[in-house]
């Protein structure tokens, strides 16, 4: 009787693993289609002289050699986008998790004011950029117009190679609404009962913040983080749309060499080469920030806890 129902248990799993692996099939070929197929073509055109439509020339690693060795913007692209990764994502970080712990009291309109910093990410970017473009004109721009009225000299924003890259950086962190909903869900799960503890142990708001909400928050910080991070590093809108890669080279990201290689100099085998580079840039910071967070991450029911 007990062999029987072993038995019977054991094709009811492989029943529902046959399933499940046939529904997965759908999701594995779109997977594979959109990201893992492209990724290894861009490899292997790394590897050759191409137009587009002219015959691949293999040429091994002369892309690579003259990445590092001859381009006059490589080394320039990747401070810019080092850089703008930095400052966008320590500010929307700041700034996301300011804004979701005053949106997550009971104030006044709140479903409102969730919506208001929440617009900004689904606006569609081009028009998002040439809004910031024109508060940021060095003659009739508000923060200009702002600064005359304070008694302040202009600042040209989108000229200097010293402001652009926190320019463009502000307009990241005012676009980081998906970041600000994401903590105010986060917010919602700190148990209520660590808090009321500590009120009666006398602590104050900041002892509580400090001591309760963000180690209860920092898997949510680390996914934001995480999210930011290849999100920003992947920059190429503010360039395509405002700077076109300068003052001189200072906007010139990666992306946006990318872009200019392949669709502007229709050196599709080059950009290839720069888009592996990248992708192992992207993937060092992504390693490193995996191998930081164990010593960070807090998670309820830890034995450390």
């Amino acid at each position: 009787m007990n062999i029987s129902a072993t038995t019977g248990k054991s094709k009811l799993r492989k029943a529902e693993s046959r399933t499940a692996y046939l529904c997965l099939i759908p999701s594995i070929l779109g997977l594979s289609i959109i990201t893992y197929i492209p990724l290894i073509a861009v490899f292997i055109l790394s590897f050759f002289s191409w137009k587009g439509f002219d015959t691949a020339k293999f040429v091994g690693i002369a892309n690579y050699v003259r990445l590092f060795t001859k381009d006059p913007y490589f080394y320039d692209s990747i401070q810019a986008t080092v850089s703008y990764a930095f400052m966008a994502v320590i500010g929307s970080m700041l700034w996301s998790l300011m804004i979701a712990m005053l949106l997550n009291r009971k104030v006044p309109a709140r479903s409102f004011f969730r919506a208001v910093f929440y617009l900004p990410y689904v606006l569609p970017a081009m028009a998002v950029y040439l809004g910031w473009s024109w508060l940021y004109d060095y003659n009739h721009g508000f923060f200009n117009y702002i600064i005359s009225v304070l008694g302040g000299s202009k600042v040209m924003f989108l000229d200097n190679a010293n402001m652009i890259i926190p320019s463009l950086s502000m307009i990241a962190v005012w676009l980081s609404g998906n970041l600000i909903v994401i903590f105010i869900a986060g917010l919602q799960n700190v148990p209520r009962i660590y808090h009321e503890a500590a009120e009666i142990d006398g602590a104050n708001g900041w002892q509580r913040f400090w001591n309760i909400t963000l180690p209860c928050m920092t898997p949510i910080i680390f996914y934001n983080l995480l999210m930011a991070l290849v999100t920003n590093l992947q920059v190429v809108t503010p360039a395509l749309a405002l700077t076109s890669g300068g003052p001189g080279n200072s906007t010139t990201f990666m992306s946006y060499l990318m872009y200019r290689y392949a669709f502007i100099n229709n050196k599709l085998g080059y950009s290839c080469a720069i888009s592996a580079v990248f992708f192992v840039l992207i993937g060092i910071f992504t390693g490193i920030l995996f191998a930081t967070s164990k010593s960070w991450i807090f998670y309820m029911g830890d034995d450390n806890e």
